[in-house]
């Protein structure tokens, strides 16, 4: 190697990680803090599905950084469920592509198929289309990975010869709609017309609960439910359609913040690191076949007092609010609840609390995707959802 290359690829190996990876690296040791029963990892071979996704990116990272924490006497290894392989390893740095304890899998979970797992302990199913902009333009695409695709997971799970466990990351969509204004514990339940496209998702995400605890039931397989609410934090894509995700890259692009009505809707935004060590609460300290909300109640705001908070964060953008009226288009299916707030005492009572705020957290969240953020196309992949 020349003195030339030989000082560049010095130079190279001395960069600092972006503020994404950092960023990354700050929220998963944040998440390794928490004192859990790391050690049931021990040695295991955990799958996780939509592991280029959002929350399941986020469970792989914090997975193989187990490894590294001397918490565990034997590694574990993580089996990652993806469809398309190469576009997954392309969005992660290469030293994580390429980890000695991570194994790719390439399977879509919208076939009506039992997933070859091989020899597993643990499935965490985080494979969703969460986005409303999805939910009108592939309703089949939605539904199928939180029904079929769990069931198929379970079966698959079940037919191992030493299953630990089985997480499904659920919704806070299985509430449906709702008259009354009070936190919204595991055990409050609304309306959902099944016979509307907007049910793909949570009408799914209620059967695949059920399934679990079917599977739990008859089986004895050991199966965990969480429901998320509002989730935010780096990996959150810029055409998710999200009213917190279109925030967020509006202010890094240096954009008005554009509120589609009257921004009078009120919701609980809870961050990854947070989200992510009470998925972990549940599967390692809760009960199976029980759902355990996931949220922050304390970081309760309107989508306007959000947006605002957001511009106020960057004074120096000289950014502004605009309201519009949402278009019809049929693509974006918005929630049915004007106030959509979580009880979290179940979770509580595990020793869990959400520690991070709106203000930190959504600085975090702009500050990692504010080097890779780019325009969106009018034709956004679906595939792109599923990881």
């Amino acid at each position: 190697m020349s003195s030339t290359n030989s000082n560049h690829h010095r130079r190279k190996l001395l960069m600092p990680p972006s503020a994404l990876e950092r960023i990354y690296a700050e929220d998963v040791q944040a998440i390794l803090a928490h004192d859990l029963p790391w050690q049931a990892f021990d040695g295991m071979t955990i799958a996780v599905t939509g592991a280029g996704g959002f929350l399941g990116g986020y469970l792989l990272r914090t997975l193989l950084a187990l490894n590294d924490s001397g918490r565990l006497s034997r590694p574990l290894t993580v089996r990652a469920l993806v469809r398309d392989i190469a576009r997954t390893r392309s969005r992660l740095p290469p030293k994580l592509a390429n980890h000695r304890r991570l194994q790719w899998m390439e399977w879509d979970l919208n076939r009506i198929a039992i997933p070859p797992l091989g020899h597993c302990h643990y499935v965490l199913h985080a494979a969703s289309q969460a986005s409303p902009r999805f939910y009108g333009v592939d309703p089949v695409g939605t539904l199928l990975p939180n029904a079929v695709g769990t069931a198929g997971l379970l079966q698959a799970l079940q037919s191992c010869d030493d299953p630990r466990g089985f997480l499904f990351i659920s919704s806070s969509e299985v509430y449906g709609s709702s008259t009354h204004n009070r936190p919204l514990s595991e055990l409050d339940y609304g309306t959902q017309d099944p016979a509307t496209v907007r049910a793909c998702y949570a009408e799914s995400k209620r059967l695949g609960e059920t399934l679990c605890v079917a599977w739990h039931q008859q089986y004895r397989l050991p199966a965990f439910i969480v429901r998320p609410f509002h989730t935010y934090g780096p990996g959150l894509r810029a055409e998710d359609g999200r009213s917190y995700a279109d925030f967020s890259y509006n202010v890094i692009r240096n954009e008005n913040i554009v509120i589609n009505g009257d921004g009078a809707a009120t919701r609980a935004f809870c961050y990854a690191s947070d989200a992510i060590s009470g998925i972990f609460t549940a599967l390692l300290k809760g009960q199976p076949g029980k759902p355990y909300n996931v949220a922050n109640p304390q970081a309760r705001l309107t989508i306007r007092e959000l947006a605002e908070l957001l511009v106020n964060l960057y004074p120096e953008k000289g950014l502004s609010l605009e309201y519009k009226n949402p278009a019809k288009n049929g693509s974006y299916l918005s929630s049915a609840f004007d106030c959509l707030i979580p009880d979290v005492q179940r979770l509580e009572s595990l020793g869990w609390k959400a520690r991070i705020g709106p203000e930190h957290g959504f600085g975090r969240m702009i500050e990692a995707m504010s080097e890779c953020a780019r325009p969106v196309s009018g034709n956004v992949a679906i595939e792109a959802r599923l990881g």
